[in-house]
């Protein structure tokens, strides 16, 4: 949370040379691949538990977040050539992960399947149904996240001269990355209709989109464009990729796509214009098949076989020792959680202003003890008191002797 407001405050000089000198990036992947694999393998488990009945899930959901907050920094620092340079091996496990998450995005799109996001509220996190609220918070979540995960490949695709030859060969040949970023062109995930409005995701959120906007495009619709172009122009790249039939036919959709209105917004399109064309009335020599000695991803396969069938021991051991704390345990980590979410942090980064928790209308004032919840006037926070209490009393420590707020 502080590098990313860091970064966020323009001070990403300081926070790359950090990153570099201590060698942080491969960590921060590993971390990712962690909870990825946590919440394929872990989180289910916990769901299906049926004496599993948690007083508080937001444990659960600090560990779900958690993959959020990674992939939320390499997204604000792979912009620099030195942070995707010293990822050194790792480049290879972050492009699968990569490619895992844009798969998904662009399968549940094809199946007409739209993420619109959920509201987690506060006294969600403790009811009976919590777990399948929790579920639902993920889904969107991880919806957020492979759109992160898009804006990341691009900015590794803008060094594909300077990429390892393994990292080449993995994007073009192995998961033929050209061929999954038209399928995101075509079926554009974070754009749907809805109630005969066009709705677009953009700052995480789902905002209706004026007529007089609707061709405009959007940030999201600029990454995919720009890694194609990267991929596709690039000399190295075109003596990689294999331009068969298949692959031919996929590029040449994007033609359809390539309308004026678009050119003038990105007019490096042009080129891939000149490419596409070309394209269509050529066949393209195969890659030479030379034999070389290839890197593989190494993260994801030795996480998976070290704890291969100890999934379900592993889930019961973190509801035993890590999901199920006491009255007192639950106090200290709110506590911490407090101290390292630094709320004032986290408003700087949120991009709505507050509301009163009573009447929902923008609020000035906030409660001097935990600081967590908003106000608008004194009368609602009286109001809220007694629902407040249990909650306040958590964060900031030792209740209050009066039952006064």
């Amino acid at each position: 949370m502080h590098a990313i407001l860091s970064a966020s405050a323009g001070q990403e000089q300081l926070l790359t040379e950090l990153l570099v000198t201590y060698a942080k990036v491969p960590v921060l992947i590993a971390e990712l691949i962690s909870v990825e694999i946590w919440k394929h393998k872990i989180f289910p488990v916990l769901c299906r538990l049926e004496d599993f009945k948690p007083r508080s899930t937001f444990p659960i959901y600090v560990v779900l977040h958690h993959e959020a907050s990674i992939i939320n920094l390499l997204e604000t620092m792979f912009f620099y050539k030195e942070i995707c340079d010293s990822a050194e091996d790792s480049i290879l496990d972050l492009i699968d992960y990569c490619h895992r998450k844009l798969t998904l995005l662009a399968a549940r799109s094809a199946n007409g399947q739209t993420v619109t996001p959920t509201e987690l509220r506060s006294k969600d996190l403790a009811s009976p149904s919590s777990m399948q609220e929790l579920q639902k918070q993920a889904e969107t979540m991880e919806f957020e996240i492979s759109l992160k995960a898009l804006s990341v490949l691009r900015f590794i695709t803008d060094q594909v001269e300077s990429l390892p030859l393994s990292a080449l060969t993995r994007m073009l040949n192995t998961h033929n990355l050209p061929c999954l970023l038209v399928e995101l062109v075509e079926h554009c995930p974070w754009s749907c209709w809805e109630a005969g409005k066009l709705k677009k995701f953009e700052n995480g959120a789902w905002h209706v989109v004026p007529p007089e906007d609707r061709v405009k495009m959007t940030k999201l619709d600029g990454q995919v464009w720009l890694a194609l172009l990267n991929l596709l122009l690039s000399p190295e790249c075109q003596r990689k990729y294999h331009f068969d039939g298949f692959n031919k036919s996929q590029l040449l959709k994007l033609r359809t796509f390539l309308t004026d209105v678009l050119v003038d917004q990105l007019p490096n399109l042009v080129e891939l214009q000149r490419f596409l064309s070309h394209l269509a009335v050529t066949e393209p020599a195969p890659p030479k098949k030379d034999l070389v000695l290839e890197q593989v991803p190494v993260i994801w396969d030795h996480i998976l076989k070290k704890n291969a069938g100890k999934w379900e021991a592993i889930a019961k051991h973190q509801v035993k020792r890590v999901f199920s704390p006491t009255e007192e345990e639950l106090k200290l980590q709110a506590r911490r959680w407090a101290q390292t979410y630094s709320l004032d942090m986290i408003e700087a980064l949120a991009p709505d202003k507050p509301r009163c928790a009573v009447c929902g209308v923008e609020a000035a004032k906030r409660c001097s003890r935990c600081r967590n919840e908003w106000y608008c006037t004194r009368e609602c926070q009286v109001q809220h008191w007694q629902k407040h209490k249990a909650a306040c009393n958590l964060m900031a420590g030792e209740p209050r002797r009066a039952d006064n707020p």
